[in-house]
């Protein structure tokens, strides 16, 4: 019954590339499948596994790890009975529960920011807004160690490294879209002085020419907007029954938005910034003058 679409997210290698959370999401799609297949519903999975309908649902939408004793309840439960077919349903389910490239700075990473780097990995395409720093995956290695020393006294390089190796998922194979609106107070904070601000619009420059990357400028002329005060990221993915997330930071916690009146609110925001900022080519220009004025 599932060797088909099992083998299809074995043989994508996509998938994989995009790490541990993708490969919970394709899993999950998998056993949602199936359930619908079977004209089961979540409660009666649920209680079929001890659970409830709630767990269910995050098992299908790839938001939590996998007990390899649930998944071998949900297969029988499903009439997936042929050996070979299970062993190669697990194989996924070991593969999608190995930790990520971050699990090395776990002790670096409250829990919610682990959340997004998985998310981070496993997107289609990102949009963020960033109203006071430049985004950490276009961070260079120097205005990066700046802002790190904002708010930590040790740890420090490595929290750097984990910042560049963040960033490797916009050169990649498969790499998602990146389109960041920046506004111009981003620009003019001196974050590690002038120099080190020069080299960071420079390496803006540069990264704005890479096919999948965007990077608009949104000068003080534009007046107010409607994410004034508020920086935010979207996140979109590749799995259509996983709805686009919206991620907001805060000192000592994260939000993590899907509901539908939510993320049309924030799509409608971000589609307006997009607008009031310059376009990428005349935002290039102005990011070139503001580092030649750093000279």
């Amino acid at each position: 019954m599932i060797a088909e679409p099992v083998a299809h997210e074995r043989a994508d290698s996509a998938v994989a590339e995009r790490g541990p959370t993708a490969l919970r999401i394709a899993v999950g799609s998998q056993l949602r499948k199936l359930r619908e297949l079977n004209n089961i519903t979540r409660e009666a999975a649920g209680e079929h596994i001890r659970g409830s309908h709630a767990k269910i649902s995050r098992l299908e939408l790839g938001r939590t790890g996998f007990k390899e004793r649930d998944i071998r309840d949900l297969l029988a439960l499903y009439g997936v009975d042929d050996p070979g077919e299970r062993e190669l349903f697990l194989d996924l389910v070991r593969k999608a529960n190995q930790p990520g490239w971050w699990h090395r700075y776990s002790d670096l990473l409250p829990p919610w920011f682990e959340t997004y780097l998985g998310l981070e990995h496993a997107a289609k395409s990102i949009r963020t807004y960033e109203g006071q720093l430049v985004p950490g995956l276009l961070q260079t290695p120097d205005y990066a160690r700046s802002v790190v020393a904002l708010g930590h006294d040790a740890d420090g390089e490595r929290r750097v490294s984990l910042r560049r190796r963040r960033q490797e998922l916009l050169t990649r194979e498969g790499a998602p879209s990146f389109w960041a609106v920046l506004d111009e107070a981003v620009l003019h904070r001196p974050v590690g002085g002038p120099g080190v601000l020069r080299g960071q619009i420079e390496h803006l420059i540069e990264m704005s020419r890479r096919p999948n990357v965007t990077i608009q400028f949104l000068p003080y002329a534009a007046g107010g907007h409607a994410a004034a005060g508020s920086s935010f990221t979207m996140l979109r993915f590749a799995e259509p029954e996983l709805p686009d997330i919206v991620y907001l930071e805060q000192l000592t916690s994260a939000l993590y938005l899907d509901r539908r009146q939510d993320l049309e609110l924030y799509r409608q925001v971000m589609d307006q910034l997009s607008v009031q900022a310059e376009p990428p080519e005349r935002s290039r220009k102005e990011l070139a003058r503001i580092a030649a004025e750093l000279d």
